[in-house]
């Protein structure tokens, strides 16, 4: 297996199979085969998005303990993080989704935790929706939903949302992959657009398992796939299995691009990094509020980036900014 024959057979639009991303992924992350997979991820990036990324805005609508205790977020029960339940007001939601739509945010994401009731969050959202300018992306963050609940967030003014299979789902979660799984069509066939990752990365995560999730994100036809490092939360069991650096992420977003077939344009990863955007990452988060990855009840006096950082660290690292609503969500090609 020669890396030349790789990319020649990416570039000839053949998706990559488990055995050549095992491969890939188990270069050292700092050889000279590792940077031509991540300048061939970039080219490939950038030529499918025109060479402008986006950067999408999210801000959840609680913050609460939650019983599905997954080990790496700080809303688990479990890690103890959070002990007290509290809600924005729609008045207040419809203010952090206003600034985002003023700073220029590609798409406006809503976020509860999994068992926020599902009727609260569709009154919220409707709220939300109808103070935002028509042509504005809004995108669903939320727990897994049946068929008829999915109907409900597009008629509720959702183009798309996100979801995604963690990576040792059921055994770091309480939730069932198949139910990931089964969320993911549901959506897909009331008519959302699926946004997902490779998520969240741990040092103990084998070549073989990033690799078999990537062959997932790509099987649905997402409206991107990508990756993301797990940042430790303090005081956590799972925090003593370490964080991998932003080198080994930026070689898997490579990857994970590479990964995809020609008709996915959006490549994410999380937290935003100059060494994801020259791998190949042309879509960042920004984030206010209550923040899976932080121990500050509101992020953006925490970890959360603000659209014009991210639009920073994009231009840092040349990209242009894409200006109008969000072409992963909206089928524009």
């Amino acid at each position: 297996m020669h890396i030349d024959e790789l990319i020649k057979k990416s570039r000839a639009g053949d998706v990559l199979s488990r055995e050549e991303l095992v491969y890939l992924l188990s270069l050292a992350p700092d050889s000279a085969e590792t940077y031509t997979v991540m300048a061939e991820a970039t080219r490939f990036s950038k030529e499918l998005s025109g060479g402008k990324a986006e950067v999408h805005a999210q801000f959840a609508i609680n913050l609460a303990p939650c019983g599905c205790n997954c080990l790496f977020c700080s809303f688990a029960k479990i890690n103890g993080i959070f002990s007290v339940a509290t809600e924005l007001m729609p008045e207040q939601a419809v203010a952090y989704a206003r600034q985002f739509e003023s700073d220029g945010a590609n798409a406006v994401f809503i976020m509860s935790t999994a068992k926020y009731p599902f009727e609260r969050f569709i009154e919220m959202s409707r709220e939300v929706r109808k103070n935002l300018k028509p042509e504005t992306t809004l995108i669903a963050n939320v727990g897994d939903q049946s068929h008829k609940n999915a109907i409900r967030l597009k008629e509720a003014g959702f183009s798309g949302v996100y979801h995604a299979v963690r990576l040792r789902e059921g055994k770091d979660t309480s939730l069932s992959v198949e139910k990931r799984k089964q969320s993911i069509s549901n959506f897909k066939e009331a008519g959302l657009e699926v946004g997902t990752c490779v998520e969240p990365v741990g040092p103990e995560h084998t070549n073989e398992e990033l690799a078999e999730m990537i062959e997932f994100t790509a099987s649905f036809d997402p409206s991107y796939s990508g990756a993301a490092r797990r940042i430790p939360i303090p005081g956590t069991e799972i925090a003593k299995r370490g964080v991998i650096n932003e080198m080994r992420m930026a070689q898997i977003v490579a990857v994970t691009r590479l990964g995809m077939p020609r008709s996915v344009m959006g490549n994410c990863t999380h937290e935003p990094c100059t060494l994801g955007a020259i791998a190949g990452a042309n879509l960042f988060w920004a984030e206010v509020g209550a923040n899976p990855r932080d121990i500050e009840e509101k992020t953006e006096q925490g970890r959360g980036e603000t659209v014009s950082s991210c639009k920073s660290i994009f231009q840092e690292s040349n990209w242009d900014i894409w200006s109008s609503p969000s072409r992963y969500y909206n089928g524009i090609k």
